[in-house]
Order: C-alpha cells, then structure tokens, then sequence
C-alpha cells in the first residue's frame, strides 16, 4: 500500500493518512492482520513529522480500524467493514453530545429513540 499527502490540500495531512488506510481498509486493499509501516518510517517517505503519522494512526485504533502491539506495531484489526464503520460513527456521535454538554445517559437515550429500541 502506497500513501501519498497533497501539501496544497486544505485537509490535514494526518487526516489524508487516516482517510486512506481507512479507504485500503474498505476496498479489501488492506486486510486483517496487515502490519502498517513503522510510524517514524512512513514520515520519513510522506515527509512529515513522526507525531503526525502517529496522530492518524491514534485516531484510527480508536476508531476500531487498527491495533497497536507494541513492538510488533501497528496491524490492521479484523472484523467487517460495516462494524468498522458504525464504531466511527459512534466515536463521531460521542465526541458530538460531549461538545454539546450532553450527558452519557441522555446521549444513550437518544440513540436508543433513534434505534426505536425504546
């Protein structure tokens, strides 16, 4: 897998990196159990700074789409796509009701009204 960051793009670049593991990730480009590169490697050939490879990479095992074991790196977590998805979207949804002040019963409360699970 080849990643690549457009410097003249107004998005982030640990966002393009995060955006195209994820993208490798769906498309079966990326499969479980694939080990990405070493933090400090893939900045050095995106030109970027090891703490902003590493950014993307913390923002993706959050979201559920890889691990880190230690020395052994990071490697991409097994699981379908749709799963992977809907834990980016609860992440997304969480990180929204508490910018918004709203409590951790309530935020469950609305998603189980949304669920129509009562």
């Amino acid at each position: 897998m080849q990643f690549s960051v457009d410097a003249e793009s107004p998005t982030p670049p640990y966002e393009q990196v995060r955006a195209q593991v994820i993208a490798a990730i769906d498309d079966g480009s990326l499969v479980a159990g694939t080990r990405l590169p070493p933090v400090r490697t893939l900045a050095a050939e995106l030109g970027l700074a090891a703490n902003t490879v590493a950014r993307a990479y913390r923002e993706l095992e959050e979201a559920g789409y890889v691990e880190t074991r230690g020395r052994a790196g990071t490697i991409v977590r097994g699981g379908d796509a749709a799963t992977t998805r809907a834990a980016q979207a609860a992440k997304t949804y969480a990180d929204t009701v508490r910018g918004l002040g709203v409590s951790p019963t309530d935020a469950v409360a609305l998603v189980r009204a949304a669920l129509g699970a009562g």
